[in-house]
């Protein structure tokens, strides 16, 4: 008797805390769903500045791309010289090829040009902060694109201003529609780069999202550096297959990059396009990721940047910079794409290009037509 009473309340206590794990579990597969409404919505309303200097007169600003081939720099860019000719300066860019040094030389060749103002665009501030620095003794000003890991000035450095979205905010995204789609019981493989500390960051708060999950499992978290994947990932992907099966329910990666060289070991095993794992990405938006969700060919959504409108922005804070005011503090909300909402806000030319109006709110700013 005494040994049946003691299993029974042994029972109730188990049952005591099963239940508030339960209700847990339950009301992060509500929070990630809703965090993924959010951020699928509509991009179609600005929520930017409405008001700030008008357009300073003429200057000269050159990009210092930190990689022309890197989609996102090459976007900013045509975004900074589409916006400087509607306010009236000249523009001039040079690409750093994708090395340090390179970054470091096409720097060089900026502030020897003299300019009013340089934009690093995707060259990180503290290795070209040296060059940064020599640009900042002659009186330039600096805005950087993805120079740092937060929005806005830079510690450290004489930034006026980075642009970006709030990379913990895409990454939490990214992880949230996993746990919304496998209602609370996913499988994930992550794919990060410690070669950039951005990305490795980016790639631990989406396992920390992901571990939250009582119900989901990280399987696996593959430090694989982006300058590798054609050589690395569809092997990795056949390994990754062979270790974990079915359990494999989605892939949570830094970069849609990863996700050109896998679906071929994917089809290979029989996974269908739309079949598990789903692959998600925490940023970029590139071309093959918009074609691959649109056909849903073993992409199901990507967290891209607004690059034509981050390219506004920067031109934005340079004339706010050349009047003495303070940077507008403006971050854009994190948008996700799926086969859904592709059709919208830029879809259609695969790239996330807002429906909102910026260019003409600009305008409005500067006060120019």
């Amino acid at each position: 008797m005494l040994r049946r009473t003691l299993l029974m309340a042994a029972a109730s206590a188990a049952c005591l805390t099963l239940a508030p794990l339960a209700a847990r579990a339950d009301s992060l597969v509500d929070e990630a769903k809703a965090v993924v409404a959010k951020a699928t919505g509509r991009a179609d309303k600005w929520d930017g500045p409405t008001t700030g200097p008008k357009a300073v007169g003429k200057k000269t600003i050159v990009y210092v791309a930190g990689d022309m081939r890197n989609g996102g720099i090459l976007g900013v860019s045509q975004g900074v010289k589409e916006a400087a000719g509607v306010i009236g300066w000249t523009y001039r860019e040079i690409d750093g090829q994708g090395t340090v040094s390179g970054q470091a030389a096409a720097l060089s060749q900026a502030v020897a040009l003299k300019p009013d103002a340089i934009i690093v665009g995707g060259s990180d501030a503290v290795e070209q902060k040296a060059g940064i620095e020599d640009a900042a003794k002659q009186g330039i000003t600096l805005v950087g694109w993805h120079a740092g890991a937060k929005p806005g000035p830079l510690d450290g450095v004489p930034i006026f201003a980075n642009i970006t979205t709030d990379a913990m905010q895409v990454a939490k995204v990214a992880a949230m529609k996993a746990i919304a789609d496998s209602d609370g019981k996913a499988g994930v493989v992550i794919f990060a780069d410690s070669t950039y500390a951005i990305a490795i960051a980016k790639g631990r708060a989406m396992e920390a999202e992901i571990k939250k999950c009582t119900g989901c499992s990280v399987l696996a978290f593959e430090d694989t550096p982006l300058s590798d994947v054609s050589t690395r990932i569809p092997q990795l992907t056949t390994t990754l297959l062979q270790q974990n099966g079915a359990k494999w329910t989605h892939s949570l990666a830094i970069n849609d990059l990863y996700y050109d060289f896998m679906p071929p070991a994917l089809s290979a095993a029989g996974i269908a396009g739309d079949g598990d794992p789903q692959n998600i990405s925490a940023g970029d938006g590139s071309e093959a990721a918009y074609q691959r969700i649109r056909a849903r060919d073993h992409q199901a959504g990507t967290v891209p940047e607004p690059l034509a409108m981050q390219g506004w922005q920067i031109v934005d804070e340079l004339n706010r910079a050349f009047s003495g005011q303070k940077w507008s503090g403006y971050v854009p909300g994190v948008h996700l794409v799926t086969p859904d909402n592709i059709a919208f806000d830029g879809g259609p030319k695969n790239v996330f290009d807002p429906d909102n109006g910026y260019r003409d709110a600009y305008k409005k700013i500067w006060g120019v037509q």
